[in-house]
């Protein structure tokens, strides 16, 4: 099974991914979080620096463009292919209620005719291969049938198929049973994403969907990093891996000289998903959270360390459905 992580906007950057498949290998590839360019076609270079091949090594990296108009996923295009790249993908999933207005990210549904426009410009002229990011429709996933049948018609290099309608945003259960019954019409290689967080939902997955050879987790493995070698057979994270994990990543971010609010933001953002290997563990959570600077984060960790609450067999909350 192809294993990929899933881009996290805020989570996995560069410095990230970097300390994360040192410490944990087992993901084939990562996505990076989606690159927008503003209304003249610009994006941050920032935002490029953090795919530059050198800040990215040994790790296979796919970027990935959230764009609804064809010229400024093409000049982007051509800038990544510049920098080495062979693939990129076009976000057509990110449920955001300030990206789906502007018919971007899953917004691009709104309108099949006019995506269909698009996709037509991008794949007669884009230098890389494309890869796409879906969901399962914007209402429902009565949607589907008709949205396999339209990218049935480009020769894309992966399919991504987050199973939830817009609608459900990440909080419905995914719809397994619907991207079942569309396999017959889907004509790129599957890719699929939505609540992996554990063993037993990695076999329903491969169990539901006959033939799939690629999963991408997002959630699952940002809440425990070593989920990709736990499906591969290897063992369960353990309380000291966890802690060698933080301590690299913090001194990763200090080593890129990144002001100290904005490291505390990150870790913390981690640690909404990483807080469910700690059951009962909720006033440590709270403490760390209302950390104001390094010294009283470094407490605040040390102390739930010290609680004894880990536990590897706990899970980011959500549920898939047995079928």
């Amino acid at each position: 099974m192809d294993l990929s992580f899933a881009p996290m906007e805020g989570i996995t950057s560069c410095i990230y991914r970097r300390v994360h498949a040192r410490c944990f290998p087992g993901a084939d590839r990562y996505f990076a979080p989606f690159l927008a360019p503003d209304g003249a076609g610009q994006v941050k270079r920032s935002a490029l620096r953090e795919l530059l091949p050198e800040e990215n090594e040994p790790i296979a990296l796919v970027p990935q463009i959230l764009c609804s108009r064809p010229e400024p996923f093409l000049g982007l295009a051509e800038e990544l292919a510049e920098l080495g790249y062979g693939e990129v993908d076009l976000n057509m999933g990110c449920p955001s209620g300030t990206v789906v207005p502007k018919h971007k990210g899953a917004g691009m549904l709104l309108d099949l005719e006019s995506l269909e426009r698009t996709l037509d410009t991008i794949f007669a002229r884009c230098p890389l291969r494309v890869s796409v990011k879906v969901r399962l429709g914007l209402e429902s996933a009565a949607e589907f049938p008709q949205i396999c049948a339209l990218l049935g018609r480009y020769p894309l290099s992966e399919l991504i198929v987050h199973a939830r309608d817009r609608r459900g945003m990440y909080r419905s259960t995914p719809d397994l049973g619907a991207v079942r019954s569309a396999l017959p019409e889907i004509r790129a290689p599957l890719c699929y994403n939505g609540n992996v967080l554990d063993a037993a939902s990695y076999r329903l997955v491969c169990e539901s969907l006959p033939g799939l050879e690629r999963i991408m987790i997002g959630r699952g493995a940002v809440a425990d990093p070593a989920l990709f070698r736990v499906l591969r057979g290897g063992p369960a994270l353990s309380a000291e891996e966890l802690q060698a994990f933080l301590d690299a990543l913090l001194d990763a971010f200090l080593g890129a000289s990144l002001q100290e609010r904005h490291i505390l933001g990150r870790l913390k953002e981690l640690w909404y998903y990483m807080g469910c290997m700690f059951p009962g563990a909720e006033r440590e959570l709270k403490r760390l959270n209302k950390a104001q600077d390094l010294i009283a984060y470094r407490a605040a960790v040390a102390a739930l360390f010290a609680s004894g609450r880990f536990d590897s067999d706990a899970r980011f909350p959500g549920a898939l459905p047995s079928l």
